[in-house]
């Protein structure tokens, strides 16, 4: 363990930032994007939710900005501690946040502005930080607004400055604390809004972890752990500790494995960097394993953010892995490596992947998931390059590993030949895809089936359900489009392969209404522009494949609130804003009345979800209804119907071009 002084003369006070460029940090550097949000009405939108996980988020917000201080090169010790009363405490040795007055808000300090103002910081333009985890400037504010207490004090320029908020208000004046002459960086101290949060308590497990798994992600940092010891039950974490790790991502893999067998003696670990050259620069750090009893895991990271939903860093790590040996194959004549995907290397391998890149994006506030297109070619690259130079250098577990895969390979196609073969001679068997929650009920009669979007949805469906009559299938994202998809698309598409599957009465010529599994199939989306836009797609693809399922009345829309209004002890829902309005007006007599808007069905509870959208006896359901070619105005009506579909949903897009400006006169309170 290196000792704290050795860390800060490695780390400097900025000798490692990029050679010519100015890395003074200022008030001029902190940009103001745009004003403040309504946080607190919406904590979903920002942190993912309101329950735990949401709430650990805010610690995991401050401490990235720390870590993108340690990083930049600026700080090589932070402390994370858990204090007495729900508390946490965060400090770093970086350069502090100016407290200067800001050049736009000139009687706010640079403190204030980046505390109270969403979207304000100095990680936008990437002169003061090269790489940061921290990149949409609303993570400290976030914390800030969904924290009745909150201090912050600075060392800086040898003056200690010190300013205290209170659900995302200055409960203070920034005021002078004192001289700092040997002492510098910035601590944030803040206890989360019971009335956010409720009750809930921060776990020092979770939280001694998430430290931990920080310090392995950068290795010029010590990450000091420290919790009051009336918080810890048992063993369970120590009171204190203190976290460096020298080997990176090896070190924090080799923990993992640690006694058990592996394929391969040693992990594939390293680290590179890409200088800019007409590109995008950036550095990657990975180590992955394959234990012999194929537990493993897939953990990625972006500027020491962790990745939970993968992203574009993994989709480059598993293309740089199954092309490194297949080419080592090719190398060594072994004519088998032609059949090994990317699936047959990762499967049951233990793998961490970390990308430091400048502004990466990412999908949602919560940063779950990489959407960067130029972190597959640089992981690509650099662990492609490197994966090849490693097996041709061992080759006695290069071929180990290659056999190693190729027989996972060979499973993998024996397995599916069997299916196919069974498919071919086995009588008509039953097939329900796996994340189909269905209902107890054998029987069509009485019955019915949601289709909802995402997994967050299906699990509120599923809580809010009646299990003997109501079955939940959660859908990926938006379907296929049917009406501009090919056949193939059609029967490769797994969303839709698996709607087919739940309902049982197969599509097209095919359709046997005898064999329809549910009595109602009901499509149940957000209220909102995404959400008909599945739900669109959902009918299209019935209208075009299960025609008859519409005209026989199975095909029902949800009508799921937007709004929930409350007053005293009265509760009411509205399905759009002029109901609301309507509402408002009509039963609440006005006055203050507290409204909450469900930015989706994932974020309401599920005790709401059922009194509003699923309970049989208090539901609104629309029919999905089509005109039958009984006589020549019902002909013209169906045509209608067709020609409608096809010009919005079909493949030529010069007729929805054609639509949106006929009729966009006719646009009101739109959604966008």
């Amino acid at each position: 363990m290196a000792k704290n002084g050795d860390l800060f003369e490695r780390s400097g006070s900025g000798k490692r930032a990029a050679a010519g460029k100015d890395t003074s940090y200022t008030a001029r550097d902190i940009e103001v994007l745009e004003g403040l949000e309504p946080v607190r009405k919406r904590p979903g939108m920002y942190i993912g939710g309101t329950d735990e996980r949401a709430m650990h988020h805010l610690v995991a917000e401050v401490l990235d900005n720390a870590m993108d201080e340690a990083v930049a090169g600026h700080a090589n010790t932070i402390h994370l501690e858990m204090l007495a009363g729900n508390k946490i405490l965060i400090r770093d040795n970086g350069r502090g946040i100016p407290v200067d007055p800001h050049p736009k808000y000139k009687n706010k300090s640079a403190l204030e502005v980046i505390l109270t103002t969403l979207h304000s910081g100095g990680k936008f333009n990437g002169k003061v930080y090269a790489t940061s985890g921290g990149l949409h400037g609303v993570g400290i504010s976030v914390v800030n607004a969904l924290s009745d207490d909150l201090v912050v004090e600075v060392a800086r320029d040898r003056q200690a400055w010190t300013q205290s908020f209170s659900r995302g208000k200055p409960a203070s004046k920034l005021k002078a604390a004192g001289p700092a002459p040997n002492r510098r960086g910035t601590t944030v101290t803040f206890h989360p809004d019971p009335e956010i949060f409720g009750k809930q308590q921060f776990v020092p497990e979770r939280l001694y972890r998430m430290a931990r798994s920080k310090a392995y992600l950068f290795r010029g940092v010590e990450i000091r752990w420290k919790c009051d010891k009336s918080l810890i039950k048992g063993n369970a974490v120590p009171e204190e500790e203190s976290f460096h790790f020298p080997g990176g991502l090896k070190d924090y893999l080799t923990s993992e494995i640690g006694q058990r067998p592996t394929v391969v003696p040693q992990p594939f670990a390293g680290e590179a960097r890409s200088e800019s050259n007409g590109t995008a620069g950036g550095k990657v750090e990975w180590a992955v394993w394959w234990p012999n009893d194929e537990e493993g895991f897939v953990r990625s990271y972006c500027n020491t953010v962790p990745t939970s939903e993968g992203g574009t860093h993994e989709s480059g790590f598993r293309s740089a892995l199954v092309r490194g040996l297949k080419r080592y194959a090719e190398l060594t004549g072994n004519r088998k490596g032609s059949v090994i995907t990317a699936d047959d290397v990762m499967d049951g391998a233990a793998a961490l992947v970390s990308v430091f890149i400048e502004q990466p994006q990412f999908q949602g506030q919560t940063k779950e998931k990489l959407v960067s297109v130029e972190a597959t070619k640089l992981v690509e690259s650099i662990v492609g390059d490197n994966f090849e130079h490693w097996l041709v250098g061992d080759k006695e577990a290069g071929n180990v590993l290659l056999d190693h895969v190729i027989a996972k390979a060979e499973d993998r196609l024996r397995r599916r030949q069997d299916r196919e073969q069974q498919r071919k001679t086995a009588t008509r068997k039953l097939r329900l895809p796996g994340k189909l929650a269905d209902c107890s009920n054998t029987a069509a009669e009485g019955t019915e089936i949601f289709l909802v979007e995402g997994d967050s949805a299906g699990g509120s469906a599923k809580a809010a359900r009646n299990r003997e009559t109501q079955a939940i299938l959660p859908l990926r994202g938006k379907i296929l489009n049917v009406a501009s998809a090919s056949a193939d698309k059609l029967r490769e598409n797994q969303e839709v392969q698996d709607l087919i599957q739940a309902l049982g009465c197969g599509t097209g010529a095919n359709y046997n209404e005898d064999r329809l599994r549910y009595e109602r199939v009901i499509i149940m989306t957000d209220a909102d522009v995404d959400g008909a836009h599945i739900a669109s797609l959902l009918m299209t693809f019935f209208y075009r494949e299960m025609p008859k399922l519409i005209e026989n009345g199975h095909l029902f829309l949800a009508q799921p609130p937007l709004f929930r209004l409350s007053k005293g002890g009265r509760t009411e829902y509205a399905r759009d804003e002029a109901h609301r309005d309507e509402l408002i007006r009509d039963v609440f007599g006005g006055g203050k009345i507290e409204t909450t808007r469900f930015k989706g069905l994932g974020e309401m509870q599920s005790a709401h979800l059922r009194e509003t959208t699923m309970d049989m006896t208090k539901r609104t359901l629309l029919k999905i209804d089509l005109p039958t070619a009984a006589d020549a105005d019902q002909r013209r009506e169906e045509m209608q119907v067709r020609t409608l579909v096809e010009n919005l949903m079909g493949r030529k897009p010069e007729k929805r071009y054609a639509f949106i400006q006929e009729n966009a006169k006719f646009a009101r309170d739109l959604d966008v």
